[in-house]
């Protein structure tokens, strides 16, 4: 891909609206442009790459090559950001536009509290998926920093650890009595509902592979709630076991038991971010570090 020097930023700005968006027609209100104009800004582009860089699907998605530039569009607006916010103070519509990829457990914990005091002078668009999944919304340019558990640094990206979320497996205490009357044997793990989070939840089936050692792995009857405060409600109301982690409850237990005490699970979690100079990114890179640290379990 060969791009000469003088590409034109709004080019740019179009590729990474159609991707927010999903489709030409919200990214032409987004820019308050017309749809035609969306679409002659994205073929310019592409003739200026010399690749097709945008999958006109629904919704549309970046080429490997779209996922290059797209990454070069965020960088680019966010480096603006910083620049205006330096001359001129940051007004209505100049706040930088930080997009950060969390996995759903920290979010509904240590994230929100830590990056709420730059709620005022940033605009934080913050994407939820499963930590074994944040890496790719680096890869694909769709975010610039996540909360990973990839320990290895996604090119273009530097790492640093986090720490670990502890989790436990806990019941509603009605539901132990029933389901665990002789605690969590195998023969009562292969019988008891489990409550998982969606399809890429591994955590509780990496618990019972960890108790089959070496015998098949049991596969219980399961309830899918895609959702931190929703899952932990599931559980409380006696839906089936799950994988909690021990910052969610705190000091109170909220009525629940641990059915193993011996089988606490740490995730691993890992900060990564592009290495991109930005006081903006700087900032709330300090502020989840600071979180982590205060937060997040360090084997000593």
């Amino acid at each position: 891909m060969t791009l000469g020097p003088d590409l034109d930023l709004a080019h740019l700005r179009a590729l990474a609206a159609a991707v927010d968006e999903g489709s030409l027609d919200g990214a032409a209100r987004r820019l308050h442009v017309t749809p035609s104009a969306v679409s002659q800004r994205l073929k310019a582009l592409e003739t200026a790459a010399g690749r097709v860089l945008l999958v006109r699907s629904r919704p549309v998605r970046p080429t490997a090559s779209g996922e290059a530039l797209l990454r070069l569009a965020r960088q680019v607006e966010l480096l603006t950001a910083d620049a205006a916010a330096l001359l001129e103070g940051t007004g209505p519509g100049r706040a930088p536009v930080v997009p950060v990829a969390v996995n759903a457990d920290s979010l509904s914990t240590w994230v929100l509290p830590a990056l709420a005091p730059l709620a005022g002078e940033l605009c934080l668009e913050l994407h939820r998926e499963d930590q074994a999944r944040t890496g790719d919304l680096l890869r694909s340019g769709a975010v610039m920093a996540a909360v990973t558990s990839e320990a290895a640094p996604v090119p273009g990206c530097s790492v640093e650890r986090l720490g670990a979320m502890r989790y436990r497996p806990r019941a509603a205490r009605s539901f132990a009595e029933r389901w665990f009357p002789e605690g969590a044997t195998p023969a009562a793990l292969a019988a008891a509902p489990v409550v998982v989070f969606d399809r890429d939840d591994r955590l509780q089936h990496d618990y019972l592979h960890r108790r089959a050692r070496g015998r098949e792995v049991p596969r219980p009857p399961q309830h899918r709630v895609p959702a931190s405060a929703d899952f932990l409600e599931a559980v409380r109301l006696g839906y089936g076991w799950g994988m909690l982690p021990d910052l969610q409850l705190g000091a109170a237990d909220g009525g629940l038991v641990v059915l193993d005490p011996r089988g606490a699970v740490d995730v691993a979690l890992h900060w990564q971010q592009w290495k991109l100079r930005s006081p903006a990114l700087d900032r709330v890179a300090a502020a989840v570090l600071a979180a982590g640290r205060e937060h997040l379990h360090r084997p000593r």
